[in-house]
């Protein structure tokens, strides 16, 4: 044991071979540390816990008992393990061969793995997300998403309220003209005019009474598998109005302190995003078609796509 470690906060039955110890860390029996590894500060390694050579453990982060990390796991800061939590670091294990190099399974600060999760390799779990118990991770998982089952898919986002306004078709004006505020940076739902006899339906939508903005351009999304996840960016400039014109999607909204669900279920309903609101399009149904009114044509430049970069954008502006 290195002398530069507190001998009181490593118990006498683990067995750390690294000198890589952050100050405050405790490190409980039975547990393995290889010498390469790399822990940081005020952290909590269980019992029955072994860490590889090629590890890098952030600060304040606690790892349950029964954990495994291999070569190649990088776990941010203030992240959660739970109990018996599988990482994995090749694709096609044999015994007794080895790839060249082992790939990178990366957990992103404050995100959350439940008990007997399964990570596998080259995943990404992104900032705040939570991985329920027994998961099976096989793709990346989104900032602040919540992801359960096998293979494990995203069933909502942590800290989102659900808005569930113009659910019921009853309760509509028909003339339209209501709107609602979400408390998300000027976001606004808005109940468009409808207008319905023996002959069909009809909607309706003026620039500039119902949409906030004159559109440059307008493009439509349909044919999404029900699995899948779009939006997850944000603009720096760029104003969208968002209609479902047909089936149902899920839109969550977040300006860094408050984030918001909502359910665009009526093609007399229309969602406004301002300028610097990140968001999030699931739970798409089979036959979803999503019309978007932008205010401006396409520029790569206009969007943010990492949300670390995004909240340190929003960040900066607040100065």
């Amino acid at each position: 044991m290195s002398a530069n470690l507190d001998k009181n906060l490593i118990h006498s039955l683990a067995d750390v071979q690294s000198n890589q110890i952050g100050k405050d860390t405790r490190i409980w029996q039975f547990s393995v540390v290889l010498k390469g590894a790399q822990i940081g500060k005020n952290c909590n390694v269980c019992a029955n816990v072994f860490i590889e050579n090629d590890v890098i453990i952030g600060n304040n982060v606690t790892i349950k008992n029964g954990v495994q990390l291999w070569d190649g796991v990088r776990l941010g800061n203030s992240v959660f393990v739970g109990p018996n939590v599988t990482f994995t670091n090749d694709s096609f294990p044999r015994s007794r061969h080895y790839p060249e190099t082992f790939a990178k399974t990366v957990v992103k600060d404050y995100a959350s793995i439940g008990a007997n999760a399964t990570i596998l390799p080259g995943v990404t779990i992104a900032e705040g997300a939570m991985i329920g118990a027994g998961a099976v991770v096989t793709r990346d998982v989104p900032p602040n998403a919540v992801v359960v089952g096998n293979p494990a898919a995203v069933i909502g986002y942590t800290n989102s309220m659900k808005y569930s306004a113009f659910t019921q078709s009853s309760e509509l004006d028909p003339k339209g003209g209501d709107q609602i505020e979400l408390g998300v940076s000027g976001a606004f739902l808005s109940q468009l005019p409808l207008v319905s006899d023996m002959r069909g339906t009809l909607s309706v939508a003026e620039y500039e009474k119902h949409i906030p903005f004159v559109p440059k351009r307008l493009f439509w999304v349909f044919d999404v598998p029900t699995k899948e996840i779009r939006g997850e960016h944000a603009h720096k400039e760029l104003h969208e109005y968002l209609i479902c014109v047909r089936g149902s999607v899920s839109v969550v909204l977040d300006d860094t302190k408050v984030r918001k669900e909502v359910t665009l279920d009526q093609p007399n309903i229309g969602l406004y995003i301002p300028p610097l609101v990140w968001r999030v399009l699931y739970k798409y149904t089979q036959d979803s078609v999503l019309m978007v009114a932008a205010s401006a044509a396409y520029d790569a430049s206009d969007y943010l796509r990492e949300y670390s970069d995004f909240v340190e954008y929003v960040n900066r502006k607040a100065l």
